[in-house]
């Protein structure tokens, strides 16, 4: 069975904004959907980098293993990308962006989410609200302070306690991987669509259109009805089995269709040349002054909460930022015990390995003599795998012919000490060379050559020839 992805993608600015500060992005192993705030010279630009980042990882080459990994290294890298132009430039201040991305292979759909954007899943006639709103509502309702009706008309619903692009530091995101099963389909939608079109409405709209794209067009319709308060975006998606003509060009709507986001980092890499970008305080990233401009946010409005509300919110900032903390030094321990468990099998596996190298024996030789070793000829670094065992006085390397001398020399490998010994006895022995003659001793047994000269015989007198006198005028 192969599974495969139907979708579609439809956003509108609404009837009340004058930008589209939400981003869609449908394909066939990956849909998103980023609704951005920070006003006109933001919303739109957050929006837009995070579906930037993520829509490369629209591939088949991932593993299942592999995809929330994936997806929450895109995460960061947009991230800390708003925290820079946030901090570059002061008409971004504040800007940043709800994130859903939900990413297939094979038959494991992975989901990472931040914000108050919402997925839900249509299965067998049932609609199932996928997401937690991280959002003050949603921590009164968990509290038990407001009910799920109290929280739909409640003045801070708008109030956001995580998002991209805030402060700096690692995000946090909810992560989940289940099953794609055939049959299901999903809704990844801003709470412009979710804000005025109840579940219930949602719900009926998704399992009464066949088509992703009309569904999704009849549900921005149906907000647009509702008075279009705010940018409307719908990514629809069905998993399907077999399709003989499965989709494959990918839809991108809302600001990450349009040219602006290239336009300001051009002029982000204008002013970091120019040496014009400032950091911002290290304390306007902290808890405390991100609470701060949420107060002075609620203070500005016509229907500012009262003293009550405004303790409230700063309690649910506290306790955001409290689980926040809390998931941070979950995430430590993880990775300190993840190191731990791979030191100990690192040290393990080499006590295993050196162990193993103990039992092998070789014949070489030590300081001009035969010798036996224990280990393999190897070394790891400063730690040698062998030491020598046993050695030949007797055995000379100089003694030996060159033939074994060469051979000793490359290392001569036997399975045990008994074996090593064996060879040693009876091979490298059999090499030694002969021991020449010494040079310059007489034979006892030598006998007198035939060819030796005897004695002169003293001459004869009679046998001498007279003397004769000498002539006048001659020598004698």
């Amino acid at each position: 069975m192969t599974i495969s992805l139907r979708f579609a993608a439809r956003s509108d600015v609404g009837l009340v904004r004058q930008s589209n500060q939400d981003s869609g992005y449908a394909g066939p192993h990956l849909c998103l959907l980023c609704d951005g705030m920070g006003g006109p010279a933001g919303g739109d630009i957050a929006s837009a980098v995070a579906v930037e980042h993520l829509m490369p990882l629209d591939a088949d080459s991932h593993q299942a293993g592999e995809l929330l990994g994936l997806m929450r290294d895109a995460v960061q890298a947009a991230h800390t990308e708003l925290v820079t132009l946030s901090s570059q430039d002061p008409d971004l201040a504040g800007l940043g962006t709800t994130c859903i991305g939900v990413m297939r292979s094979g038959n494991k759909l992975a989901m990472v989410h931040v914000g108050d954007s919402r997925a839900y899943m249509l299965r067998d006639g049932t609609l199932t609200q996928v997401t937690t709103d991280h959002t003050f509502v949603e921590y009164l309702v968990e509290t038990g302070r407001l009910t799920r009706d109290q929280a739909r008309q409640h003045p801070q619903r708008s109030v956001l306690l995580r998002v991209l692009g805030d402060t700096e530091g690692e995000v946090q995101l909810d992560e989940s991987i289940r099953e794609a099963v055939p049959g299901d389909r999903w809704l990844l939608c801003s709470d412009g669509l979710s804000g005025p079109v109840t579940a219930e409405t949602i719900g009926e709209v998704l399992a009464g259109v066949a088509d992703p794209g009309q569904a999704a067009d009849q549900l921005i319709d149906l907000a647009l009805r509702a008075g279009g308060p705010d940018n409307v975006t719908a990514v629809v998606f069905d998993v399907v089995k077999d399709d003989p003509e499965p989709q494959t060009v990918p839809q991108v709507v809302g600001s990450a269709a349009t040219e602006r986001l290239a336009q300001e980092r051009a002029a982000a890499a204008n002013r970091k040349a120019d040496g014009e970008a400032e950091a911002k305080d290290s304390e306007e990233a902290s808890p405390a002054a991100k609470a701060a401009a949420l107060m002075a946010t609620l203070e500005d409005k016509p229907e500012a909460a009262s003293a009550k509300e405004s303790s409230e919110v700063s309690e649910a900032i506290a306790a955001e930022a409290a689980t926040q903390e809390k998931a941070r030094r979950r995430h430590r321990r993880r990775v300190f015990v993840g190191s731990l468990v791979l030191l100990a099998t690192l040290v393990g596996a080499s006590a295993l390995f050196y162990r193993w190298t103990q039992t092998r024996y070789y014949v070489s030789t030590y300081k001009g003599e035969v010798a036996i070793y224990q280990g393999i000829p190897q070394s790891v670094g400063p730690l040698k795998l062998s030491h020598s065992v046993k050695t030949y006085a007797d055995l000379p390397v100089e003694s030996l012919d060159h033939n074994i001398r060469e051979r000793l020399q490359a290392t001569v490998t036997q399975p045990s000490m008994s074996a090593a010994e064996t060879y040693v006895d009876k091979t490298v022995r059999s090499y030694r060379k002969q021991a020449p003659a010494p040079q310059g001793t007489a034979s006892p047994t030598a006998k007198p050559s035939s060819s030796t000269s005897p004695p002169s015989a003293a001459p004869s007198p009679t046998s001498a020839a007279p003397t004769q006198p000498a002539k006048p005028g001659q020598e004698g």
